[in-house]
């Protein structure tokens, strides 16, 4: 009898603590992408040599599952959370995972592992189909020398601090006063990518107290609408190391009339070097345009350069493509890539024809 009274509590008890999230109905959201390549790839440079064989058809999968539940109380505030699970590493894995607190006069604050709000601030030269070349993704297909970073320029216009990449943080972004949007970001430590960081001591730390701030801005004009983003970022390298603070930022932005969109950026990574070796830079140039019907196309280019002494590492990508919509959720990309890239002793470049069906739930 007592065990049955105890266990009846626990349920009443349980129903009670339940009843104020029930009451406030949790959105339990969730949804994701998933994007499949197969492409053909015809690979030149030195990588090329005796005993290689870099061509031929190859497949590319990516996407993940995003679980995004949220309540918004009485109030008007809106508690969340964001976690990103990866659907292609060797045995799965969190890519992102966050907290969000918001409401119309607070504006919105991320608290976890997520990209800065310089990062997520930056504009780039627009694309229409998924194989990106302003990343790292073309090399899936064709490989890549001397310029193999991360999150910075020579290969991206979306860079964070030395190349830091989801690591804990705390951002703050403002309200949108017509258009205006200015973000802030802070990390402790720039080094630990989705996991815990207590117990860190910042003096033993490649790099920490990352700083970051963005602002964007879109507002349409009838036909017509802009967009702009800029960020700018700093950290502190571990006592000892010679280099000094690193940084990085960048502006882009697109303006649309017409069905055509035309966009560029401009992005640099100091990373500290007295000589200036390893620091990075980069630009992108493109349009689209919306075709009548269900199709889209885009041309387009991406340039990087690293420094590194007598002959500096280089990256360029061109693209042109098309994507046709083919119902909710679901379009079927063609493209044709060319990328060269260098580091002054080798050299790699590729064309790459491929297909895509992309996934967006």
């Amino acid at each position: 009898m007592k065990k049955h009274l105890l266990s009846t509590s626990a349920i009443a008890l349980g129903v009670a603590m339940a009843a104020p999230a029930t009451a406030q109905q949790w959105d339990m959201n969730w949804g994701g992408f998933y994007s499949a390549h197969v492409g053909y790839a015809d690979i030149g440079g030195t990588v090329a040599g005796p005993g290689t064989d870099f061509d031929g058809v190859n497949i590319f999968n990516t996407g993940e599952i995003i679980f995004s539940p949220s309540v918004t109380l009485d109030n008007g505030m809106t508690f969340g959370i964001n976690v990103q699970y990866e659907a292609h590493t060797a045995g799965g894995g969190i890519d992102e995972s966050y907290m969000s607190i918001s409401s119309d006069t607070l504006g919105r604050i991320d608290i976890g592992a997520e990209n800065s709000a310089g990062y997520k601030s930056m504009i780039g030269a627009p694309t229409v189909t998924s194989m990106w070349i302003n990343s790292p993704s073309a090399s899936a297909f064709i490989p890549r020398t001397g310029v193999n970073t991360f999150r910075q320029a020579a290969l991206s216009s979306y860079t964070e601090v030395a190349g830091n990449n989801d690591t804990t943080r705390i951002s703050y972004y403002t309200p949108d006063f017509n258009g205006l949007t200015v973000g802030v970001s802070y990390g402790r430590d720039g080094v630990t990518n989705v996991s815990h960081n207590y117990g860190l001591n910042k003096n033993a730390l490649a790099l920490s107290d990352v700083f970051d701030i963005g602002a964007s801005y879109s507002q349409s004009f009838g036909d017509s609408s802009v967009t702009l983003g800029a960020r700018y970022g700093t950290g502190s390298y571990a006592p000892g190391n010679p280099a000094s603070d690193p940084e990085t930022w960048g502006i882009g932005g697109q303006f649309s009339f017409a069905g055509f969109t035309l966009g560029a950026s401009y992005t640099e990574n100091d990373n500290g070097a007295a000589t200036g070796v390893g620091d990075q830079e980069g630009w992108s140039l493109g349009m689209t345009y919306d075709v009548a019907g269900p199709w889209s196309v885009e041309a387009l280019t991406y340039q990087g350069t690293i420094e590194a002494g007598a002959v500096d590492n280089d990256y360029e990508a061109y693209k042109v493509g098309a994507s046709r919509d083919l119902g909710p959720g679901v379009d079927w990309d063609l493209y044709l890539v060319m990328t060269d890239t260098n580091n002054g002793a080798a050299t790699a470049d590729g064309t790459l024809l491929g297909t895509a069906i992309n996934l967006s739930f």
